[in-house]
């Protein structure tokens, strides 16, 4: 690993983070059925602390686990991962709330590399994240390189989709164009400037040596990058992203269908982030509350109407 890009890690990794995400991790730790090995911290309150935000957390375990021990849980971790939960803990008479997702090591591992059809754990771990728990300093090793095999997998797809050169910036908005087309997600126009504001230094150095790690040969002048890849190779990587994003869509409608399990109140929590992200209501009704596998086709035509409006 390079020296700029375990330093920056690292750094990142063990920033200090307020008492109640501290507190949180603890408590989640403590839930479980078995050790964790560690907990990430990612997502918007991490780029932005909101007291009235869903914090974001990422439980890696040593197998597919979840917070109970019912082996039907388990079960759809091993299918379809991961696991995701509404949490609520209370910290100083406040009451925080969060979304914990739970993957395995192994499971992490599988979608943090190049040829993974899930965008969803390279896309958001290649941005800063915090290590709020962890069990030994071998496992904090080994969450290190994982976070670091999705930084090189994302700084690879930014050059293989990006243009023939330009600034970083360029090649990382390009890229969470992308991913965000690829998982379904609404996002208001613009949201990847949102992710690189205030840190756009980290991303203009970054990029480059994720390409020296992956051997990727470029070239630099005056802030201007131009990686050098062959036409055969652009053409390849835009067959193989378009095998991704139609995959992509399936999988995250099957996953919004396994939430409506896990989640408490789901779809209200569906409504609060896409009012969050894009401005706009998506209109539900209670019928619609208590059913929502019944409804869900009829919610995601909402969804995409939404969307739409948004370009």
């Amino acid at each position: 690993m390079s020296d700029l890009i375990k330093s920056t890690l690292i750094q990142e990794l063990t920033s200090p983070v307020p008492e109640a995400i501290s507190s949180f991790a603890d408590y989640i730790a403590q839930k479980m059925e078995g050790t964790p090995l560690g907990i990430l911290f990612y997502g918007s309150v991490l780029r932005e602390m909101d007291p009235e935000g869903i914090v974001d957390f990422y439980v890696i375990t040593d197998g597919p686990a979840s917070l109970g021990n019912a082996p039907l849980e388990k079960l759809a971790n091993r299918i379809l991962p991961p696991n995701v939960y509404y949490m609520e803990h209370e910290v100083g008479g406040q009451c925080v709330r969060a979304k914990v997702a739970f993957l395995s090591l192994k499971q992490f591992l599988k979608r943090s590399t190049l040829f993974t059809l899930d965008t969803t754990i390279w896309a958001r771990f290649c941005q800063p994240v915090r290590l709020v728990w962890v069990k030994d300093a071998v496992n904090a090793e080994k969450i290190l390189q994982a976070i670091r095999q999705c930084l090189i997998t994302a700084g690879c797809w930014a050059a293989l989709l990006g243009p023939e050169s330009g600034e970083a910036d360029i090649y990382w908005h390009n890229l969470f164009t992308y991913t965000y087309a690829a998982e379904l997600r609404v996002e208001k126009k613009g949201r990847s400037r949102n992710i690189l504001a205030g840190k756009e230094e980290r991303y203009r150095v970054l990029l480059p040596a994720t390409w020296t790690e992956a051997s990727l040969e470029f070239e630099e002048k005056a802030g201007v990058l131009h990686p050098v890849l062959s036409f055969a190779a652009r053409q390849k990587a835009a067959h193989n992203w378009r095998n991704i994003a139609a995959a992509g869509r399936p999988l995250n409608i099957a996953r919004l269908i396994k939430a409506a399990f896990t989640f408490r109140d789901g779809v209200s929590y569906l409504l609060w982030k896409i009012r969050r992200h894009t401005g706009h209501d998506v209109y539900v009704s209670d019928f619609e509350k208590r059913h929502p596998i019944l409804t869900l086709p009829l919610f995601l035509w909402r969804v995409r109407h939404v969307r739409s409006r948004q370009r």
